[in-house]
């Protein structure tokens, strides 16, 4: 960011309840910086269809604030919270990928490493004791092969993804729906207190936020887009799960989901991800060889080049499974072009990732 002024304005705009992380970003792409936004009426906003006439007013009364913003943006670092913009060359790139990203985030300890491979781990809350120990084996492995492992510090799986990264010591990531000085669940405390040291908290809302039940599908959107692949551990037919797992591929991630019986009403919706098209989770292995793990060396697979292709990869190689598809096919899902798609079709296979069957057919490599 420019100047620290702006970061004070941005972080009094994050304050203003009415406006949101997308509002942000377009009230800055026409305005140019934030001190504009706080110095432009509200009336005028809305005369530009930039505002709802709703809104107006919560905007102009949340202005005599801008002082006390000032102070408490200054008195953070004092309490170990960073904030970081969007702007700044410390933000996650991952999170500028997906759409909506915050504009600003706040963390304690450490954002994930650009250069690892990370993994969410998500489930059901009310999950069996089966789900738990799955979820805390294969975060511990993953996690001391060197993969990174994201969640939301939820009771359930979430906790026992996070508990198995720190056995492991490793580094695990929890994502908060609620302010970044607030511990919730309160029964994840050991766990929040650990994480910074062992990689770090992070949050889009401000210091105090309450856990509100909004906050959460907006948080799982960071879940996925700071992770490479999405493990789903245990989920019922509808659940937040599927939520992050949907936000997942729409951001071409690569979605692994547990399977279970068809009876057990916690395996449905991994059930039906797997009938969807997700690869199936029987061991660490079926993780790791995605990464191409080898002898606890990671082999970058996903590493951009000076063209930026690595996102396309991933686009591509979402749309591909163990059947062959026709290229024709691959194109028209992954919405490239011929070739874009083609470019990144013989970067999968120089790889190892993919094979070429036949003429122009394609699938995952085992």
């Amino acid at each position: 960011m420019e100047n620290h002024e702006e970061k004070e304005y941005l972080y009094w705009l994050c304050h203003v309840s009415v406006i949101g992380a997308v509002s942000i970003k377009k009230l800055h792409d026409y305005m140019g910086s934030y001190k504009r936004i706080y110095n432009i009426e509200g009336k005028e906003l809305q005369r530009l269809g930039l505002l709802k006439q709703s809104d107006v007013s919560v905007f102009e009364e949340s202005k005599s604030n801008i002082d006390f913003y000032r102070r408490q943006l200054a008195e953070l670092e004092h309490q170990g919270i960073n904030f970081i913009t969007s702007d700044e060359a410390g933000y996650p790139k991952r999170l500028l990928e997906i759409y909506g990203y915050p504009v600003g985030i706040f963390f304690r300890g450490r954002l994930p490493d650009e250069e690892r491979p990370s993994a969410a781990i998500i489930g059901a809350r009310d999950c069996t004791n089966y789900g738990k120990q799955m979820a805390t084996y294969l975060a511990r492995e993953l996690s001391a092969s060197g993969v990174q492992i994201i969640s939301g510090l939820a009771l359930g799986i979430d906790g026992a993804g996070h508990k198995g990264a720190l056995e492991s010591g490793g580094d695990t990531y929890g994502i908060l729906g609620c302010g970044i000085n607030i511990c919730y669940p309160r029964e994840n405390y050991g766990l929040f207190e650990q994480m910074q040291k062992r990689g770090g908290v992070i949050s889009e809302f401000v210091p105090d936020e309450a856990p509100k039940p909004r906050n959460f599908p907006m948080r799982n959107r960071i879940i996925s887009g700071l992770s490479d692949v999405i493990l789903v551990i245990e989920a019922r037919e509808k659940s937040g799960s599927l939520i992050t797992a949907n936000l997942g591929l729409e951001q071409g991630k690569e979605i692994f989901a547990l399977p279970g019986r068809v009876t057990d009403s916690l395996s449905a919706g991994c059930n039906q991800l797997i009938s969807d098209g997700a690869e199936v989770i029987l061991n660490p292995d079926s993780v790791l060889g995605y990464f191409k793990l080898q002898n606890s060396k990671i082999l970058r697979v996903h590493e951009k080049n000076k063209n930026g292709l690595a996102k396309k990869e991933k686009m591509v190689y979402s749309c591909l499974d163990l059947q062959p598809k026709y290229f024709e096919e691959i194109v028209s899902l992954s919405g490239l072009s011929v070739s874009e798609c083609m470019s990144a079709l013989l970067e999968l296979e120089l790889n190892g990732l993919i094979l070429q069957t036949s003429h122009q057919y394609y699938g995952k490599k085992l």
